[in-house]
């Protein structure tokens, strides 16, 4: 079975062509970050408390699905710190000698910046350990009785580490982070701004209303709506002389087969899969994906947080169950009688 969700234009993963426009529509500053008002707090603290003692920033650790800006968080801080950022993913780092050798260039106060960080090599991680807490790193020189062990004193940096996964990272590298923050989708209100915000950086003429199209069928990811504005904006240009209003989005979006909420075809497979073959549930994770032939890990990270966010769907310790919502959303009859179960986490 193959990941289709790259394939998705409401799929909070990036897909090729989103990295320029990412890098054109990314706020560089606290001041221009829109949304996850709590955070952002908490980050303008720390970081004007570390200017404060010319100190290098506690390591930060920020997790939420994909699309939410962590990585654009990460710029932020470092440019808010005037600091230079070095950038690499979990997967690419496959052995401790590339970490030793991308950690021994850094220099005082850089910030290194590691994505998908729950999936370093757990020998990776524990060359890490000591990098993060002592700001040593502890070297095996030769083979055998005549091996020894050297250590390499590193300068004071700042890992941000990005995850989609938070659970999955291990205990003792999760404890070595002084700052943790979560990032939550956002509401209707935050992505109106983002969606004119991005609008007005890329000279396309909107109203009001046409903006309220696209932002509401985003999922509260700013990285859906910019890839919504972009395919409304070309449908625009066609059709209706440039200019975003309500109607064009409307035309553009059905089109597209963005509901009204932000769900697509591949939501309404995962809802009626539920509903339809399994009377509501509970039905176990496994089962449904192969009922819709995908990875059931593709579905827990990709497609479930937002009809969770929903309330389309409840984990219980039986299995998923759609809802009340879930069925009158799609004009089916609600057959589920059972209680709420508690949350499986």
């Amino acid at each position: 079975m193959s990941d289709k969700s790259e394939e998705r234009i409401v799929s909070g993963k990036p897909k090729e062509g989103d990295v320029v426009l990412d890098k054109s529509l990314r706020p560089k500053r606290l001041s221009e970050y829109i949304g996850q008002d709590k955070v952002k707090e908490n980050v303008k603290i720390a970081i004007e408390a570390t200017k404060g003692r010319k100190e290098a920033l506690d390591h930060v650790l920020i997790y939420g699905p994909p699309g939410l800006g962590k990585t654009t968080l990460a710029h932020i801080i470092a440019a808010e710190l005037g600091a230079s950022i070095r950038i690499t993913s979990g997967p690419a780092i496959e052995r401790p000698g590339d970490l030793a050798a991308i950690i021994s260039n850094l220099r005082e106060g850089d910030i290194l910046f590691i994505d998908e960080v729950h999936r370093l090599p757990r020998i990776v991680e524990e060359v890490l350990y000591p990098a993060m807490e002592d700001f040593a790193l502890d070297i095996v020189i030769g083979k055998g009785p005549g091996a020894k062990s050297l250590r390499l004193h590193l300068p004071r940096f700042t890992l941000i580490g990005a995850t989609t996964r938070y659970a999955m990272l291990s205990p003792p590298l999760r404890d070595r982070f002084g700052a943790i923050y979560r990032l939550d989708f956002y509401d209707r209100q935050a992505m109106e701004d983002i969606v004119q915000r991005s609008a007005t950086i890329l000279n396309v003429p909107t109203e009001d209303a046409g903006v309220k199209e696209i932002a509401c069928r985003a999922r509260g990811t700013p990285r859906v709506a910019n890839r919504l504005l972009r395919r409304v904006r070309d449908y625009a240009q066609v059709k209706a002389k440039g200019v975003i209003t309500k109607a064009v989005a409307v035309d553009a979006l059905a089109k597209l087969e963005v509901d009204k909420i932000g769900l697509d075809q591949v939501d309404h497979r995962v809802l009626r899969t539920i509903i339809e073959k399994f009377d509501g549930g509970p039905v176990g994770l496994e089962t449904i994906a192969a009922s819709i032939s995908e990875e059931a890990d593709t579905i827990m990270d990709v497609y479930e947080p937002y009809l969770l966010q929903l309330g389309f769907l409840e984990r219980t310790p039986r299995g998923r169950v759609a809802t009340r919502l879930a069925c009158e959303h799609l004009g089916l009859k609600y057959r589920n009688k059972q209680s709420p179960q508690g949350q499986l986490l």
